[in-house]
């Protein structure tokens, strides 16, 4: 089994982004899975043209992205990708889409197809906060979390595809108060466990994850 892991590079005036820096640190085997992993870009498009072109090269079973929640305080595994492009901040080049389809051609929404309660399970169990999120925004990772999914529904079936966002890491909030933070080592080890979860899943267990608003 192969699984693409894809992180963004850091954006909004950030140094760092958490979402590549623990994708690079993952092992390059987990749970007998071959792991790769791809830098993609913060710029609508751009980004799902480079997971595009890693699907076709690398083939992999499933794509698991991750990306920055500042403010979040726990792994958030994403339920859900919708068609809307929003943009309440310029894209790394300077792209400021508001009210457009990701993809024209595209329904309004899909559901992710990687066992995002399983998912969120296996984290718990390694003593680190998760949850289920609803909502993946609408700026670029919401891009990609849906882009993907139409990638997968139109050129790549029988594939899985998933998005989890992680925190802030603690030097990113030292002049932020009160926001939350993680540490590389925490979200390593989560994001390892959500592979776990995906290679050792085929069937999403049937446990709570909703929310009341």
């Amino acid at each position: 089994m192969k699984i693409l892991v894809t992180g963004f590079d850091p954006f909004g005036g950030e140094p760092v982004n958490p979402a590549i820096e623990t994708v690079k640190r993952l092992p390059d085997m987990i749970a007998d899975a071959e792991i790769i992993k791809l830098e993609i870009p913060t710029v609508c498009h751009k980004s799902l043209r480079v997971v595009d072109e890693a699907i076709a090269a690398y083939n992999p079973d499933a794509v698991l992205s991750i990306g920055q929640a500042g403010g979040r305080p726990d792994i958030t595994v994403e339920r859900v990708g919708i068609n809307v492009d929003d943009y309440q901040i310029p894209d790394n080049e300077g792209n400021q889409i508001i009210d457009e389809p990701v993809c024209p051609d595209g329904p309004d929404a899909y559901l992710v197809t990687v066992p995002i309660k399983a998912i969120v399970q296996k984290i718990q169990e390694r003593n680190i906060p998760a949850s289920v999120s609803n909502t993946a925004g609408t700026f670029v990772c919401n891009h990609v979390t849906y882009g993907v999914c139409h990638l997968i529904a139109t050129k790549y079936p029988g594939k899985r595809s998933g998005f989890i966002h992680i925190p802030y890491l603690p030097q990113q909030v030292i002049d932020k108060k009160n926001m939350p933070s993680m540490s590389q080592k925490m979200m390593v080890e989560a994001i390892k466990a959500a592979i776990e979860a995906i290679v050792e899943t085929t069937e999403d267990i049937k446990v709570t994850g909703g929310a009341t608003h």
